[in-house]
């Protein structure tokens, strides 16, 4: 998606019936007709919430799939998140954009503005969906995606939530796309992270992991950090090539000094050696780990300085400012929004004399 020198203007109709009945029941799955119009053109559209914590917020995140058209953009469905907890409204489009520049898939995003109903709503992001047309846009081979939707997806046969054994090693996914063999596939993957030996694990896992993929996506996680990068806020596509699963970064508005609350997270609070299973078991081997260092070591040399990342950064402030300036929501908090980017700025400087502090740990 190519940024404007303006945002996009999205009018969201939703019949008053059927937003009474989508207001009346925060947490049903079940879409509802509705109307969205683009540029002047007028798509039908199936609405619901989405999120979790999030829907309980006074302005509500969307997930958007199109029914007439059933294709737009060549998009089935996008998410339209609020950021409502990020005072900054850029954290998660500057996660993936920095995923991507740093070498690993993610979802392009853009701000637009929303208006429900002939009411403004304000800021959105726009994100794009991670499914066969996420795949078919960047011409990668048709395989399986699954979502990992809370902190089950561990990569562990113990449950994240109750720390007990789990009854299924599929739990904390969602197949979004793919067959039941697909998932018998991804099960026997969470086996094999905590059964294989420690002598055959730097050729096995290569069978079901893509090491270096995951090392990649793995460096992002810390630099950005997602406290829940490493048992939630991603997806898993399993290429129909290879074979081997990679990680794609999802919901990163907790990030860059900041937490799932918009309060200020210290910079040295994810180590550089992050958690979950399959990390502690990848950097117990000496080459993946080397490899890991001299990633995150080159990473912090070109994309994680203050140099690279600000012009970015105040290319969207700028962007986005004026219209953070009408949305109903936020418009009060403006002085905390232009506080932002330097906020931003001390934590990229704090993070990064942390994790060079922290790299004899993985020697």
């Amino acid at each position: 998606m190519v940024e404007e020198n303006h945002l996009e203007a999205y009018q969201l109709f939703i019949h008053p019936a059927d937003l009474k009945e989508l207001k009346s029941d925060i947490w049903c799955e079940e879409p509802l007709p509705a109307q969205l119009k683009i540029s002047g053109k007028k798509l039908g559209i199936d609405i619901n919430y989405r999120g979790s914590h999030i829907r309980n917020y006074k302005k509500k995140s969307y997930e958007i799939t199109f029914s007439k058209p059933n294709k737009y953009r060549g998009a089935k469905t996008i998410h339209l998140n609020a950021e409502y907890r990020d005072p900054s409204f850029i954290r998660n489009k500057l996660s993936f954009d920095f995923f991507s520049d740093i070498g690993n898939l993610s979802p392009e995003s853009r701000h637009v503005f929303l208006k429900l109903n002939g009411q403004t709503e304000g800021v959105y992001l726009e994100i794009e969906s991670v499914d066969g047309q996420f795949l078919g846009k960047r011409k990668l081979p048709d395989g399986a995606i699954f979502y990992a939707v809370d902190g089950d997806a561990n990569f562990s046969l113990i449950s994240d939530l109750d720390k007990e054994t789990k009854k299924t090693l599929g739990l904390g996914y969602e197949k979004k796309v793919g067959r039941f063999e697909d998932e018998l596939l991804l099960q026997e993957m969470i086996y094999k992270i905590n059964t294989i030996s420690r002598v055959e694990f730097e050729k096995e896992i290569q069978r079901y992991v893509n090491v270096e993929q995951y090392l990649r996506w793995m460096a992002g996680v810390v630099l950005t950090q997602n406290y829940d990068g490493f048992v939630h806020n991603y997806s898993l596509y399993k290429n129909g090539i290879t074979e081997q699963f990679e990680v794609i970064p999802w919901d990163y508005d907790a990030t860059w000094g900041r937490d799932v609350n918009g309060k200020e997270m210290e910079a040295n609070y994810v180590p550089i050696v992050g958690f979950n299973t399959l990390t502690a078991r990848i950097l117990d081997i000496a080459g993946f780990r080397n490899r890991y260092k001299n990633l995150i070591s080159t990473i912090m040399d070109n994309q994680f300085t203050v140099e690279y990342l600000k012009p970015k950064i105040e290319s969207m402030v700028n962007l986005i400012k004026p219209y953070v300036l009408m949305d109903p929501y936020k418009k009060e908090e403006i002085q905390l929004f232009d506080q932002e980017p330097e906020f931003i700025f001390t934590y990229i400087e704090n993070r990064r004399s942390y994790l060079k502090s922290k790299l004899y740990k993985l020697d």
